[in-house]
């Protein structure tokens, strides 16, 4: 009953299998091998296009570099104020962008509208050398509240950032399950909504450490490769990171894995909010639930084995917990049956 995090999984077994594939012999280093080629293949093909993939190892590292493109150090990267970026990532947009600030926006439910960043947009002060001047916005798919951006609200952002000139980044970390819950194709809700940039994430969804920072435009791109070498995550055995991705692109393996992890946070979910005193803090749209609850049952879930996090300090009655691709329901119900005894 671990639901403290998708990244507490292991690895899928058919990318696992797909690792142990790729070390039969010698391969280039760099990239320069034929599973990192038949990689960035898979992904066009995914993405219905053709694009430039870089794979790196971590979330982090795609958010950041991705970024680092887009903005100059002067920069303004427009983000939701509970945005990864901004929360989670030590600083590191700041750090490889050279500078750039991250201003924050609110919205309900980890999303921010069209009408917010236009008015912020039109407060920046564009042209005034004192002030960092608007770059880019950065949104996530799906948001640290579990919620998704729908391509229609994706496209109004978009439209929003090109208008100003602003080329539209997507932190992609659980970008499957939200493909799964608004059963879209990843075009649909990427470039085909006005999304310049995608850090496409696979390690919370089965890969064992792969993400891959993907530019619908290509001409982004003409700097990544040195930006990624000097980031450390130009891998000299890149095809094991290649490896993860290829296994992860072809044959619906993203979106069966997503679709296990969706399933048992809808039937988690659905469990604890017809709990006496229970209340979901968000819509329960990808792999995460949020919910209040009496703290009898939060101790009671902790007393009983379950593994979350309370959300807000140590002292919060809301709880998150996270569900992944090997998540079994058994966990699931064994979950709200400790949940019920804990209310008598």
């Amino acid at each position: 009953m671990n639901f403290s995090s998708d990244n507490a999984t292991g690895i899928s077994p058919e990318i696992l299998a797909a690792i142990e594939a790729a070390n039969a012999g010698p391969a280039m280093a760099y990239g320069n091998d034929e599973v990192t080629t038949r990689a960035v293949r898979a992904l066009s093909e995914l993405f219905e296009r053709e694009l430039e993939a870089f794979p790196v190892a971590t979330g982090t590292a795609a958010n950041a570099l991705a970024l680092s493109v887009l903005t100059p150090p002067y920069g303004l990267i427009y983000c939701h104020r509970h945005a990864h970026i901004e929360e989670d990532e030590c600083g590191a947009p700041e750090l490889f962008s050279g500078g750039a600030k991250l201003h924050l926006l609110d919205g309900a439910h980890g999303k921010f509208g069209p009408e917010t960043l236009a008015r912020a947009l039109a407060a920046a002060g564009p042209g005034v050398e004192h002030h960092p001047q608007p770059a880019a916005v950065s949104i996530t798919q799906a948001t640290e509240a579990g919620t998704v951006h729908t391509a229609a609200e994706i496209a109004a952002i978009a439209e929003v950032a090109h208008g100003a000139g602003l080329k539209l980044h997507m932190d992609g970390a659980r970008f499957a399950n939200a493909a799964v819950h608004l059963d879209a194709s990843p075009a649909e809700i990427s470039w085909r909504a006005g999304v310049d940039v995608l850090s496409f994430g696979a390690t919370k969804n089965g890969a064992m450490a792969a993400e891959a920072v993907l530019f619908f435009d290509p001409a982004l791109a003409a700097d990544f490769r040195y930006r990624r070498k000097r980031g450390g995550h130009l891998f000299s055995k890149m095809r094991f990171l290649s490896a993860q991705l290829l296994a992860y692109a072809t044959g619906e393996l993203w979106r069966r894995n997503a679709e296990r992890a969706n399933a048992m946070a809808a039937r988690l979910a659905r469990g604890l909010a017809a709990l006496p005193g229970a209340e979901l803090a968000h819509p329960v749209e990808a792999n995460e639930v949020f919910v209040t609850l009496p703290e009898p049952v939060i101790a009671g879930l902790a007393e009983a084995g379950a593994v979350f996090h309370r959300w807000g300090g140590p002292a919060s009655p809301t709880i998150r917990l996270v569900t992944a691709f090997d998540t079994e329901a058994g966990a699931v119900d064994g979950a709200l049956a400790a949940a019920r005894a804990a209310l008598g």
